[in-house]
This record gives structure tokens, C-alpha cells and sequence, in this order.
């Protein structure tokens, strides 16, 4: 049996080379239970390996042949072998953590293989303060990195005595659906009608504004203020071709100092992310003379209360958009550079906020579309990049959460470089942590590891020029 690849996830396969694997990867560290023994991660790794059966999800890969027409199909894996999926490692001695991103960083390096179902995960001892980590990567046609985020949560438990907890590829019995009362216990044609019809009128009554959100969004790039399209990002040394070496980056900071700096100058948690991000990429920048005189410009993921129309209603009231928001990075001042961020990202919502939640989709995809087809056109260096660095923020649990007594103390996001964009910085928050993942290009941005000791030195000058350290 297969199954047909949706045009996303297709975009994904068919945009994946050698030099550019479409993977998201997470690192996790956990805590041993009290009274472990010393055979715990092997205990542990057997948990993950020995489960009774593999979702669906986990079983399939892409195919295609003369029988497909040539189509992409996800396909089941007949002769599927756990053992290559879920591994157990070790680390070298001493087992610092900087082993453990460098075997993170040669583990996300590698393509994953169409002949086999799109994942690996590997439970990683040898950590010299006692803890065990788990590497895992899943091709992006897959899952993406919110996905990832609630399949990780959706086996984890606040209940450090909780002992039944599932590895997150295992199969899991549904809960039952709800269903509405009616004669056949199912919707009725006319139901099924109507709803068609209002989200046809709907989308049909959208795309009739679409004009007018594409006229508004070119206006607001020419006159180089933040849209979901940039016409004004500089080239950098970030917007090159890549090679498939990855270097892994990684470290975590207290929610509580970043909030402390937005509540004393009036900003956002994420604008405090932005500015962290600024200041480091200013001062990175400059250490390799190569800071350009106009600011560098992030496509930035943001999510909005999309308006109430019968569509956006449809899905839940929200929306997901794009904006390419303007660092300040040519600004000496943190504060001035956190204010530029601010009101660049204030601009930005206020411009899809007054979209409906198809013309935030459109305009995002007609921002990032320059980023797509220069390489595909071989265009480098010839097209000014549409933004020169990628910065996500993925919420995760606010709380302590437990893999069946194993306290999770940190999760960090790799994500995926493509070519002419060589470095992708995400974070995502966890138990009043905010982890910070950095991916990037080996060869195109290197020294990528002293970025973190820029973000932590960009922190404190924040917290001194908001007057909260």
C-alpha cells in the first residue's frame, strides 16, 4: 500500500542534496533516576529499541517508479530494522559536552537514506557528569520543528514516579474521537456539503483581497520597512553555497533574565532573543572583518490571532506567517539595537495582522521564495539574498518533565542550513530555560562555537543597559 506525498513535503525531498540534508534533529539530556545502576543507558536504550510495534509514521519512506508514474509515494519499509533507527553511542573521554556536540555535529552531517523510513535516534553515554543524552533526527517531509517539539512532549511526564512511558516512535492507542450526535453517529452529505461550500466561499473571498495584501507588502519592502518580503538584505559571508559538514552549537539561559530586560524596556522575550542574536552576529562579524555597513535582516517565524473569518475559524482562530525583521546590527548601542528589533517586529505583525490567514501564507511564501529558487537557478551572488540568517522560537513545557523516572534538564533544536543561508538559529523554551540551538555550515561559518560565549557577553550588556544587573 502507499500513499501519495503532499507538494510540502515533496518540496522538501526533491530540494535535498548531498550538501544540503533537510533533517531537524533535537539534543536531550536527561538525569538518572536515584538508585540507577550502572547499566542504565543500556536499560534505557532497550526501552526505546524493544517497543511492541512502530507508528506508521516511523514505517514509511519516499518511492518512486515506472508504477508511481514517476510520483513521489511514501511506501512501507517491508524488511524494517529497528536496530538501525535507534542506536547506543559513547562518547570519548573526558566526555565534556563539547564531545557530545561535536558527535551531534558528525551525526547531523549525514543524509538520511530514501531506502529506509526517515529517522534515527541515538541514546549517547559517557557524559562525564552522569547524564545521558539522545540524539534524534527526522527528515523534515516528516515532521517539522513544532511537530517534533509535541511528539518529544507527548511521551514525556511531570510525574517523576511514572514508569509506562512509550519511546516517541511507538505505536499508541487513539483516544476516541468525539462524535457529533446525529441518526448515523456520523456528519450527514449536507453537513459535508455546506462545510465545503463556506471554506470554498471563504478562500474565494480571500483570494479576492490578495491584490491588495501583495500591493500593500511591496510598498512596505520598497520603502525598506519590515514585511514578509525584504528587498534590502545585505550579502554576508552567511549567503554562500555549502558543503554537507555541520557544526552543532548549543547552550541555555534563564527565561527569567530575558524577561527581567523586556519587562525593564517595554519588549518581547522574542525581541530580547532577536537582540541577543544581534549583538553576537555584530560582534562575530567584526572579529572576521566581514560586518556589512546596512543591517542584516532575519527571517523571523511568527505566530498571530489570525482574523475571524469563516477560514480562519476553520482552523482554529491562528495563523502562522513570516517576517523579515531587521537585526540593527549596523547599531553600536544594544539598547538602540533592541529598540530597532522591537519596532521592526511591531511593523511586521501589524502588516499580516492585517492579512486573512491565506494572504499570510502567500506573503510568506512570496518572501522566503527568492531564498528557494536561487539555488535552484544557480543565482548566487547574482540576486541580493532575501535575508541572511534564519531565527525561530518554539515554545516548549514551562515544567520539570520525566522519561520514566530520567529528569529531562535540557532540550536544544538543529536545524538546516540550505544553500546561501549557512547558519539557522533556533531556540525553544523548557522549564524556565530558553535553549538555543546553532546550526551552521563547517566550512561557511567557522568558529561557529564562539557565538555562544557572543550571545552570553550580548545578555549581560543588555541587562546593563535596561538597568536590571
Amino acid at each position: 500500500m502507499v500513499d501519495p506525498i503532499d507538494p510540502t513535503a515533496t518540496g522538501f525531498l526533491l530540494a535535498e542534496n548531498r550538501n544540503m540534508p533537510m533533517h531537524v534533529g533535537g539534543l536531550q539530556l536527561f538525569e538518572k533516576p536515584e538508585g540507577a545502576g550502572r547499566g542504565y543507558v543500556r536499560e534505557m536504550y532497550e526501552q526505546m529499541r524493544d517497543v511492541e510495534q512502530v507508528a506508521p509514521l516511523f514505517l514509511k519512506h519516499p518511492h518512486r517508479s515506472v508504477r508511481t508514474a514517476g510520483q513521489l509515494v511514501w511506501q512501507p519499509d517491508e524488511q524494517f530494522d529497528i536496530e538501525h533507527h535507534v542506536r547506543h553511542s559513547a562518547l570519548p573521554k573526558p566526555g565534556r559536552i563539547r564531545e557530545l556536540l561535536e558527535l551531534c555535529s558528525r551525526l547531523h552531517s549525514t543524509r538520511l537514506a530514501w531506502e529506509r523510513p526517515l529517522w534515527e535516534a541515538t541514546v549517547i553515554e559517557g557524559l562525564r557528569d552522569g547524564r545521558v543524552a539522545m540524539y534524534t533526527k527526522t527528515h523534515h517531509a516528516l515532521v517539522d520543528g513544532v511537530s517534533a517539539m509535541r511528539l518529544l512532549a507527548s511521551v514525556l511526564s511531570t510525574d517523576p514516579d511514572e514508569r509506562n512511558m512509550p519511546a516517541p516512535w511507538a505505536l499508541r492507542p487513539r483516544a476516541p474521537r468525539q462524535q457529533r450526535p446525529s441518526d448515523d453517529g456520523g456528519a450527514s452529505l449536507a453537513d459535508v456539503s455546506a462545510a465545503t461550500v463556506r471554506t470554498a466561499l471563504a478562500i474565494a473571498s480571500e483570494a479576492a483581497g490578495m491584490p491588495g495584501a501583495l500591493v500593500r507588502t511591496l510598498n512596505k519592502s520598497v520603502r525598506n520597512e519590515t514585511s514578509a518580503l525584504s528587498l534590502y538584505a545585505p550579502r554576508t559571508m552567511l549567503n554562500q553555497n555549502i558543503t554537507g559538514s555541520r557544526r552543532f552549537a548549543a547552550q541555555d539561559w534563564p527565561v527569567e533574565r530575558l524577561r527581567a530586560v523586556g519587562k525593564a524596556t517595554g519588549t518581547t522575550i522574542n525581541d530580547v532573543v532577536l537582540a541577543m542574536v544581534s549583538g553576537a552576529m555584530r560582534t562575530y562579524l567584526l572579529d572576521m572583518d566581514a560586518l556589512p555597513e546596512t543591517t542584516l535582516v532575519s527571517m523571523v517565524p511568527v505566530g498571530l490571532n489570525a482574523k475571524q473569518s469563516q477560514l480562519a475559524s476553520s482552523d482554529g482562530g491562528n495563523a502562522v506567517g513570516a517576517v523579515m525583521v531587521q537585526l540593527g546590527t549596523h547599531l553600536a548601542d544594544p539598547a538602540d539595537r533592541l529598540t530597532a528589533i522591537n519596532t521592526s517586529m511591531k511593523d511586521g505583525k501589524d502588516g499580516l495582522s492585517a492579512m486573512t490567514p491565506t494572504q499570510i501564507l502567500a506573503m510568506s511564501a512570496l518572501g522566503q521564495a527568492p531564498a528557494i529558487l536561487g539555488p535552484v537557478l544557480r543565482m548566487q551572488g547574482i540576486v541580493r539574498p532575501p535575508y541572511n540568517l534564519i531565527i525561530s522560537n518554539v515554545p516548549g513545557p514551562r515544567t520539570t518533565h520525566y522519561w520514566n523516572g530520567a529528569k529531562l534538564t535540557g532540550t536544544y533544536p538543529l536545524s538546516i542550513p540550505i544553500n546561501g543561508m549557512a547558519l539557522n538559529i533556533t531556540c525553544t523554551s523548557y522549564d524556565g530555560k530558553m535553549c538555543f540551538g546553532l546550526t551552521g555550515c563547517r566550512r561557511t561559518v567557522p568558529h561557529l562555537q564562539v557565538l555562544l560565549t557572543h550571545l552570553d557577553d550580548e545578555l549581560k550588556a543588555l541587562e546593563r543597559a535596561a538597568g536590571v544587573r
